[in-house]
């Protein structure tokens, strides 16, 4: 029997790690529950007071291909390095010198929305294409391959 998989991030401002990823993925917000316009609305009908409104977030592939990522506040900081990591292919059928132009470009836009760019790996055929080690805004690392 197959499973489903989501991805839960402890954070600190699921709604803005939660706009981060959906623009690093091409994933997009959940929509709010049925009979609702907005997020806004829905919390209002449930009670929920502005200080918890940013408690959670959500988002989801439109293609229904990748996993859901859950983004859920926690009050502890990120304390030492991922165990895991998400590895985003953005360079997929590309060697060498134009692989690493591509993942360049996209280092480069991900650092403008908030990312930092941690190490660059050079390819190192025949088994190493190359990739650049990032952290999104909250310092969880993952990487350009």
């Amino acid at each position: 029997m197959t499973r489903t998989v989501q991805i839960t991030f402890d954070c600190a401002d699921p709604g803005r790690l939660a706009e981060f990823w959906a623009d690093a993925l091409g994933y997009r917000l959940d929509d709010p529950p049925a009979g609702f316009d907005s997020w806004d609305a829905a919390l209002d009908a449930f009670g929920v007071p502005e200080s918890e409104r940013n408690n959670a977030s959500a988002v989801h592939d439109p293609d229904g291909v990748g996993p859901r990522l859950y983004f859920q506040r926690v009050p502890e900081p990120k304390q030492a390095k991922n165990r895991l990591h998400l590895d985003v292919r953005a360079a997929p059928g590309h060697e060498g010198e134009q692989r690493m132009a591509a993942l360049e470009a996209e280092a480069e836009r991900l650092v403008a929305r908030g990312a930092s760019r941690l190490q660059r790996h050079e390819p190192s055929p025949p088994m190493g294409l190359g990739h650049i080690i990032m952290a999104d805004p909250e310092g969880n690392e993952f990487c350009l391959d």
